[in-house]
């Protein structure tokens, strides 16, 4: 090496040092378990306990801790799944109720595997990726969400824990509150608000006003949401045993928590997550790039805004995404993935959300946002969740299916900043508020936006 490209690898080190991502070791470790734990982990669809949790799960019970998953939807919504699987193709509602059978005995045998009994596992059996959709519409109604390839509306597996349930907000709200007072967790492990699966963004969200409701009827217990749908993350895919799993290039800067694995841990996983044959067949490296030497736990912090009256909005930024790229880490597509910076304010009992555009909204060009409160006082299903959707020709608002006329709500433009303004009235007078801003193109988000959920104060 020449002394000159010494002199400035001198001079580079420092710099990549002090901006690179957090790397495990620099990620405090998650807080240990004991006897008197009681750990509830919440998974989206059968497998995401494997992938994300089975190292914790090992863990826990090692410790003497007790142990309970959950398992939210069976996961029968995957058709590139089935014709791999089973190797036919099929459009009959019964047959994707057969793979969903399939996986749940999947998960069963993993989790046996690791010496959980079956009576520790259970299934909710509402619709893969149909959860959001219920969240956000269906409240209040007697037409029940219908799910795209089973094309039923009712809770239909037999060993679920309300067979019969209709697909409706309620239904799922008051399983997940039975499971919460029953088992009373001290800690819950749950899918990520800002994962990009849609099923897990809704199970965080239904878990979170499961929680509100329960204040003051259960201790309330530490919640670790973890990640699994990451554009281009993990990397590399397959079989890396004694590789470290880092956070997401787009959300280094959250707070995470690290587990550490034992080579014993990480091979028990490898080997639960080989138990889900019905998902590796048609991508088998995707399900074993996390069976890595650590997991990872971390939650979006929550937005405090303060009601003021201030002359100017005291804007919170939620901006989370990290810029800086390390060789080996996924870069992110500058293109694509470039968020605009979000803020939120509250003044005069309006909610005001503030959105950086490089360009104006045009005739393709859109943005979508989702604002549901939560006030202890009312119940969650009468709650307004209201959806935004802005273009050309100005906003319009529904609350869940419905086109809403709201007088005082209002849109304009700072230069480049577009600026929402809602009366908190419109959305309940809310305690919190669960948000999502998305922007579009023609109908089609190009980014799904963390949700965030914000305190007013």
């Amino acid at each position: 090496m020449s002394k000159y490209l010494k002199y400035l690898f001198t001079l580079l080190v420092p710099v990549f040092l002090l901006a690179r991502p957090a790397y495990p070791s620099d990620i405090p470790e998650l807080e240990g378990f004991t006897k008197d734990d009681r750990v509830l982990v919440l998974a989206p669809h059968p497998d995401d306990e494997a992938i994300a949790c089975s190292g914790m799960i090992q863990r826990a019970l090692k410790s003497g801790a007790k142990v309970q998953v959950v398992c939210y939807t069976n996961g029968d919504n995957n058709e590139f799944a089935f014709i791999v699987y089973e190797k036919r193709i099929t459009f009959k509602k019964g047959e994707f109720l057969h793979m969903g059978e399939v996986r749940r005995k999947e998960t069963l045998a993993g989790m046996k595997s690791l010496g959980l009994e079956a009576g520790n596992v259970k299934f909710m059996g509402y619709p893969d990726f149909g959860t959001m959709e219920i969240l956000t519409k269906y409240w209040q109604t007697k037409v029940f969400f219908r799910s795209m390839l089973t094309r039923i509306t009712k809770v239909s597996y037999p060993e679920s824990l309300s067979v019969g349930a209709p697909y409706v907000g309620e239904s799922i709200l008051e399983d997940l509150k039975t499971v919460l007072r029953a088992f009373r967790p001290t800690k819950v492990f749950v899918s990520h608000p800002a994962d990009s699966n849609r099923d897990h963004q809704a199970l965080y969200l239904f878990s979170r006003v499961a929680l509100w409701d329960l204040e003051g009827l259960i201790e309330p217990p530490k919640v670790y949401p973890y990640i699994v749908h990451v554009a281009g993350w993990p990397r590399p895919r397959g079989h890396h045993l004694n590789l470290e799993l880092h956070p997401p290039n787009e959300l280094v800067d959250i707070p995470w928590a690290r587990l550490d694995l034992t080579a014993e841990e990480v091979e028990n996983k490898q080997k639960v997550i080989s138990f889900h044959k019905s998902q590796i067949e048609y991508n088998p490296a995707y399900l074993f790039t996390f069976a890595r030497k650590n997991e990872l736990y971390g939650d979006l912090p929550l937005v405090l805004v303060s009601k003021g009256t201030d002359a100017a909005p005291n804007w919170q930024s939620v901006d989370i995404e990290k810029k800086v790229v390390v060789p080996g880490r996924t870069a992110p597509d500058k293109k694509k993935k470039e968020t605009p910076l979000l803020s939120y304010s509250c003044k005069d009992n309006f909610l005001f959300i503030r959105l950086a555009l490089r360009n104006r909204i045009s005739k393709n060009m859109g943005v979508f946002i989702n604002l549901m409160g939560y006030n202890r006082k009312k119940s969650f299903s009468q709650m307004p969740k209201l959806n935004i959707s802005i273009g050309l020709l100005g906003m319009r608002i529904k609350d869940k299916k419905d086109v809403l006329f709201i007088k005082q709500a209002q849109l304009k433009y700072e230069g480049k900043n577009l600026i929402v303004k809602i009366p908190l009235a419109s959305l309940g007078n809310p305690e919190y508020i669960m948000s999502r801003v998305r922007r579009r193109m023609f109908r089609f988000p190009l980014d799904e936006g963390a949700w965030r959920i914000i305190k007013l104060e």
